[in-house]
């Protein structure tokens, strides 16, 4: 018996993890894309004429257990995956391909659908019915509807190599970042390294049967090393490895993957009508157009760069008093930690045992329940996937609104960074309103024998992030499941998660859950004081750094052959030399681990996250000039994020602020 198969007997049919074997996922995936092709043929063939109920609405609920099967199976490619599950997602990629060409390319079905569109004038739809007729005709239209067969042929090949191209993308860079450690025996090369972090270092080791400490690439590993290690030639060693992560012209290397992504992407642009792959992509973002996102990134940089060669100034003041004439980009994050502990007189590891992550999950789950009435239960009898996962059920008065999966620590098969995820999205079918599943993952310091998992203070913004995305799926109620929660324009989806970051400097906030792991002792307020005025600390540097970026990639999106006669670091260095504060390193790229563009959905996109911060700038603004609880105003933001993509963005902010955002709001909270 095959779980996948079968209906889900589970609490909340919740995912069956526990029943799930590796070799019930391809046949699982060729059966339920048989039974998908079944029920998009029933709404091809169906004798009676098209309506919005039976063509429409059918295709919206269809492929359901389809859906359900692929977010478990990619949600632990990223989050739990081995040679075995790599290999099984390169056969199951094309597969899924296959089959969104063949619904895309299917002739008799868009008639249908044009047949429905070209009379929506005269359809009674409410707003949320007319969004998915457009959001469907427009799919379908972008996916090649309108080409002729031999183009559609051409685009089905495009997308099968470009599903192919990006998972290998991906498998090379978590396989690039798993293949390095730093061994060594000597603690006094570890000089001004924390304890608790060495005692990661050592469990590191020990689970590698050595002696000593073991550094490596993923971020809670890498970064303090980055930001505390005297040693100089250390933090060189660990940054020329990080910035060669599928660089070094080995078996993982991603440089020739790169052009090839580029050049399908730009194939497809081109097929489809479009001058460039971006003009194809921003058609559906809030920015339109790549001159939109030029003018903006570039109007940031202009008011952005004096304040990063200032702080940068600063850091080399400080580097020059340690005989350090030509400080470098890996020297960076460990003189930013003596500035900013000169400034604002803090210093993480000092701070870390005040943020446990007990605690600071306790306070996120506390804020969505002031803000929005959310109350969290622990639970034990949803099945998980990895022992440490733990399970929450959601509750809003007493009914039952969503469950979620909290991954925190670091694993072999776990790509590295932190992102929020769905195994089962919101929707309202038969009188139902079927409440989705999240997941937030993160790789947070595992607990050691003596201490907890202490957070930086960055890693608490991550977690209150992630969680912000988290609430935009638990809120979510709508109709369409393809309009449900994070289903939003890419540019409009980093606005929850980036607004809730704000609360992390809130002193009023603060005090209710920074406090001593051991000794129960609130952050001292001039501490939280200190925390709060840092929230614009090296904040030119941070922005030339996510600018640069997001200009690298709308060159990567919009420079049709550029990359032809040029290496990848050589088109690297030319499109970020306006936002490099140091000297580039031959030696290294940022491109070819960059799996935001090459995997994930990010490509003519990466801008998205500045821009979702003038919104969550311009929205937080509103609640301090009112109040951070303030109830009308949290009401109003409640019902932004569970409209999900029912509405156009702009106009569900507007509804929310009663005015468009300013772009003065990021600037004034950013430079004062």
């Amino acid at each position: 018996m095959n779980p996948l198969l079968e209906k889900f007997n589970t609490k909340y049919t919740s995912s069956p993890f526990s029943d799930i074997k590796e070799e019930h996922y391809l046949p699982a995936f060729q059966e339920l894309i048989k039974n998908s092709e079944k029920e998009i043929d029933e709404i091809t063939n169906n004798s009676e004429a098209p309506t919005f109920e039976n063509t429409i609405e059918a295709m919206a609920f269809s492929g359901e257990q389809l859906d359900r099967v692929s977010n478990i199976f990619f949600n632990i490619n990223s989050a739990e995956t081995n040679d075995e599950i790599q290999k099984i997602a390169q056969e199951v990629s094309p597969l899924l391909t296959e089959f969104s060409s063949k619904i895309s390319q299917n002739e008799k079905l868009f008639e249908r659908i044009k047949n429905i569109y070209d009379q929506k004038d005269r359809l009674s739809l409410n707003e949320e019915q007319q969004t998915l007729l457009n959001e469907t005709y427009k799919g379908f239209v972008r996916s090649g509807a309108l080409l002729n067969e031999e183009d559609k042929k051409k685009l089905e090949k495009i997308n099968m190599d470009l599903s192919i191209k990006s998972l290998q993308f991906g498998q090379n860079a978590l396989a690039s970042t798993n293949a390095y450690f730093k061994h060594i025996i000597n603690k006094e090369e570890l000089k001004g390294i924390p304890e608790a972090i060495l005692q990661q270092y050592e469990e590191d080791a020990k689970e590698r049967d050595l002696e000593g400490y073991v550094i490596t690439l993923q971020y809670p590993s890498y970064l303090p090393a980055m930001t505390y290690a005297e040693n100089r030639e250390l933090r060189k060693e660990l940054a020329l490895a990080n910035g060669k992560k599928s660089f070094d012209g080995g078996e993982f290397d991603n440089q020739n993957l790169i052009k090839e992504i580029v050049k399908l992407r730009q194939e497809k642009a081109e097929l489809l009508g479009y001058k460039n792959y971006a003009d194809f992509v921003l058609e559906e973002r809030m920015a339109q157009s790549p001159t939109k996102v030029f003018e903006f990134l570039n109007e940031l940089l202009e008011k952005a760069t004096p304040y990063a060669q200032k702080e940068i100034e600063e850091l080399k003041s400080l580097a020059k008093a340690d005989g350090i004439e030509d400080i470098q980009s890996y020297d960076h994050a460990f003189y930013a930690e003596k500035l900013r502990k000169q400034k604002f007189d803090i210093d993480d590891e000092e701070l870390k045992p005040y943020f446990q992550l007990e605690k600071v999950q306790e306070a996120v789950f506390g804020l969505a329940g002031k803000l929005f009435g959310l109350e969290f239960k622990e639970i034990d009898d949803v099945q998980k996937y990895p022992h440490d996962v733990k399970t929450y059920e959601i509750t809003e008065n007493g009914n039952y609104k969503a469950l979620l999966y909290a991954d925190y620590h670091p694993r072999k098969g776990k790509r590295a960074g932190a992102w929020m995820t769905s195994y089962k999205n919101q929707y309202k079918k038969d009188g139902e309103n079927s409440r989705p599943h999240i997941s937030v993952v993160c790789n947070f310091t595992k607990p050691t024998k003596d201490t907890p998992s202490l957070l930086t203070f960055q890693e608490v913004t991550t977690l209150f992030h992630e969680f912000g995305h988290a609430l935009h799926g638990v809120l979510a109620d709508t109709q369409y499941p393809n309009l449900s929660g994070t289903s939003v324009k890419w540019d409009f989806v980093e606005l929850p998660s980036q607004f809730l970051e704000n609360y992390c400097y809130e002193p009023e906030f603060l005090k209710t859950f920074a406090k001593h792991y051991q000794t129960g002792e609130i952050l001292p307020t001039e501490k939280i004081e200190k925390l709060s005025q840092s929230k614009s600390f090296m904040e030119g540097y941070q922005t030339l750094r996510q600018l640069g970026f997001g200009l690298l990639d709308m060159a990567y999106h919009t420079e049709v052959g550029a990359l032809e006669n040029k290496s990848v670091k050589e088109f690297e260095v030319e499109k970020t030399a306006a936002t490099n504060l140091y000297p580039s390193n031959p030696e290294t790229a940022a491109s070819p681990s960059f799996s935001h563009i090459f995997q994930g959905g990010y490509s003519a996109g990466y801008y998205s996250y500045k821009w979702a911060e003038v919104l969550d700038a311009d929205a937080f603004q509103y609640f301090k000039e009112n109040g951070i609880f303030n109830p009308e105003i949290a009401a109003k933001y409640k019902i932004l994020l569970s409209s999900g993509g029912t509405k156009n963005p702009m106009e569900l902010y507007k509804n929310f602020r009663g005015r468009e955002p300013k772009v003065e709001s990021l600037l004034k909270r950013a430079f004062g």
